[in-house]
């Protein structure tokens, strides 16, 4: 196992302790070998060994999570899902949330020695369910943000699909931040060009691209169907009920207000596990990022409540 810090890529930390008024962690990069010559990566915030594990979305990364773990003040290990971050790409292109489960549980197994509160939005919350329902040992409690079974998340906006389905290299970021705030992503022009360095990386010949596969798969995907070769598959097609049938540890749902799970599909999940929490945050889709001190609370308490105190 290597742990290596770029100091780069925690630039952004401070201002962002410094909104929040708290301080910085000490945070790390880890990276794991795997037995098929891939590589998963992780940030690992604190000194003491972790309690909350969390799972991004599709398309992100480990840092999505910065300013929810500031908000939080606990140690946390945020993991690159195969194909995004620092983490290998698959060569089969298998994202699926059993298939990415596995490469949780190496990082699981190599980083964490006691059960995790994993936290899991998007394709990272089925990813999770995935985990809980095969290694229950390694899992403590599961908060699934904003995903539910049979949502596909990857149609989203056109502007969203036409964003990621445009070119995939560029040559240089500034480019890449100028398409991105055209379309209406991205917030103010400082977190976008944020947003922009952590996901993307440079290439040997000079042109920047985007670190995660789903870019180039959509590009592509795209490009077949614009040729009449073959239809754009989705990207995150999943239906996962078994799985979250099969966990045995709590489980809570949160809704966010403005994202992609509707009343109706918050309801159907606790109409399908009745022991399950269900809440709701006022936020976008990425709640980890418009809604991060309300998401660092719940996690907060549920930690509080698991010890006892």
């Amino acid at each position: 196992m290597d742990v290596t810090t770029d100091n780069s890529e925690f630039s952004y930390l401070p201002a962002q302790a410094g909104t929040l008024s708290v301080p910085v962690p000490p945070v790390e990069r880890l990276t794991l070998p795997l037995p098929d010559g891939r590589t998963v990566s992780a940030l690992r915030y604190g000194t003491d060994a972790p309690r909350v594990t969390l799972l991004h979305g599709a398309g992100l990364n480990a840092h999505t999570w910065d300013t929810t773990v500031l908000a939080l003040g606990q140690p946390t290990l945020a993991i690159d899902l195969a194909g995004h971050g620092d983490s290998s790409w698959r060569t089969d292109a298998d994202y699926t949330p059993r298939t990415l489960a596995a490469d949780v549980v190496a990082a699981l197994e190599a980083w964490t020695d006691v059960p995790q509160l994993i936290v899991g939005q998007s394709l990272g919350g089925l990813t999770g369910a995935a985990v809980a329902a095969a290694r229950p040992e390694l899992v403590q409690e599961l908060i699934i943000v904003d995903i539910t079974p049979g949502i596909d998340v990857s149609a989203g906006p056109a502007a969203l699909r036409e964003f990621y389905a445009g070119p995939t290299d560029f040559a240089t970021r500034a480019e890449l931040v100028d398409r991105a705030m055209a379309l209406g992503f991205g917030g103010t022009k400082a977190e976008t060009e944020r947003g922009v360095f952590l996901n993307t990386r440079v290439r040997d010949d000079g042109r920047v691209e985007w670190k995660h596969h789903f870019a180039h798969l959509a590009a592509h995907a795209l490009a077949a169907h614009d040729a009449g070769t073959a239809a754009a598959p989705s990207l995150l097609h999943e239906t996962g009920w078994d799985d979250l049938a099969g966990v045995v540890a709590p489980v809570t749902l949160v809704r966010a207000v403005r994202g992609f799970v509707q009343e109706a599909d918050a309801e159907e999940f606790q109409r399908r596990l009745p022991e399950a929490r269900v809440t709701a945050i006022d936020a976008t889709h990425n709640v980890q990022e418009t809604g991060p001190v309300e998401l660092a609370a719940l996690i907060r308490a549920s930690l509080t409540a698991a010890s006892g105190l």
